[in-house]
């Protein structure tokens, strides 16, 4: 044996023995193993409850995106570029989520498309650059302090006569939190046409406004210069990728902060698998039937009403949040004269039965809500099931 064939051997046996190491792995159920517990989702789309579950059509767009190389900025400029043509808007990229999208879309609006102006922030004011962000006194509900990571401060207001006295020329931008518009005086129309008036740039929030699939554009139609949504939650996505999209302009002034260049956005990394995933969730979102969805789901909050609505002391009333996770969903309540069981108690025994449910239960001390949207094909039955011998097993 030629020593050159000798040494290709060797070279190739780890390489073949890491290849037989990740076939083995492939089965590995790591959430059995580390001891972690699963559940069904009962609640929502939050953060701390891992979001949604991406479909197969997503996992196989970030299976073959990690076998090959790209450059990112490619990969942001053809994603979003069709990410904008399907949401209407003048240019898209990819965000770590909708924190993500409201930071770097902050950051863009702040430094323009000036490169020397990038490593002045999250220090604008001591900078000489615009650094005030003005909202409405209801939506300073927590989701506005990413805006903070670029360094502005906020001017609260409640009236239009208000945000128009509030303008200086320290006023950066227009903020806006689509979940608390009910909450507001100035609606979101209004909104717009105050920052057209005024020449000042205006940003939504809609994290979690979808559905209906029609939001997706309705604000860039609508004028708004900056909308922000995260990708994880009712459009099956990455839980750590989100959307930015509005004036070009703007979106190429966030790009300057975002990675791969260095600057306050530096650790907002969106890898290539999570890019391409979230195009393809997307993709697949706005082809879904809606209304078969949306019959799926009434008849899923149908069923679990049927199982309970016999109990004694047991009050059921549907629930159609107007806006942010607007999707059917129902309230449980029950008399605490006749089932002796708090709210706690009940998501406590749901969440430590087998399976393990998780529900909502931030309301009054005997109740809890559940939605339906997030539920994987018949486990509306359990849910009912579950419910229904908690119940009765604290009747009186």
């Amino acid at each position: 044996m030629k020593r050159r064939d000798i040494l290709k051997g060797v070279a190739v046996l780890p390489a073949m023995a890491r290849s037989s190491e990740m076939v083995n792995l492939a089965g590995k159920d790591y959430f059995r193993e580390l001891g972690l517990r699963t559940f069904i989702n009962a609640a929502g789309n939050y953060t701390s409850m891992t979001a949604s579950l991406m479909p197969p059509e997503v996992m196989a767009a970030i299976q073959d995106a990690s076998r090959k190389y790209v450059m990112l900025d490619e990969v942001q400029d053809k994603v979003g570029a069709r990410i904008a043509q399907i949401c209407r808007a003048e240019a898209a990229m990819v965000t770590a989520g909708c924190w993500s999208a409201l930071v770097l879309g902050m950051a863009g609006v702040l430094t323009g498309n000036d490169p020397q102006k990038v490593p002045l922030l999250p220090f604008p004011a001591e900078n000489g650059l615009k650094s005030e962000v003005i909202l409405q006194k209801s939506h300073a509900t927590g989701y506005h302090l990413a805006l903070a990571n670029a360094g502005v401060k906020f001017v609260l207001i409640e009236t239009a006569a208000e945000l128009e006295k509030s303008v200086s020329e320290k006023t950066a931008m227009l903020w806006f939190l689509n979940r608390e518009d009910p909450a507001g005086q100035i609606h979101s129309a209004e909104w717009v046409s105050l920052g057209k008036k005024l020449g000042i740039p205006t940003m939504i929030d809609i994290a979690a406004d979808v559905p209906p699939v029609e939001n997706l554009w309705k604000f860039n139609e609508m004028g708004f210069d900056l909308v922000c949504i995260s990708g994880g939650k009712a459009l099956l996505g990455p839980q750590s990728a989100g959307i930015l999209m509005g004036r070009k302009e703007l979106l190429g002034a966030a790009r300057l902060s975002a990675p791969p260049r260095s600057g306050i956005g530096r650790g907002h990394k969106v890898n290539k698998e999570e890019i391409i995933g979230m195009l393809a969730a997307l993709e697949s979102y706005v082809q879904r039937d809606h209304q078969r969805d949306w019959n799926l789901w009434e008849d899923r909050i149908r069923y679990i009403k049927d199982s309970l609505r016999d109990l004694r002391g047991v009050v059921l009333e549907d629930i159609l949040p107007p806006i942010a996770n607007h999707t059917p969903s129902l309230k449980i309540g029950w008399d605490p004269s006749v089932i002796r069981l708090t709210r706690d108690e009940m998501g406590q025994r749901l969440r430590d039965g087998n399976p393990s449910i998780e529900t909502i239960s931030w309301e009054d001390p005997h109740s809890i809500r559940i939605t339906v949207f997030m539920l994987q094909t018949g486990e509306e039955k359990t849910v009912a099931r579950r419910i229904r011998e908690e119940l009765l097993k604290s009747s009186v």
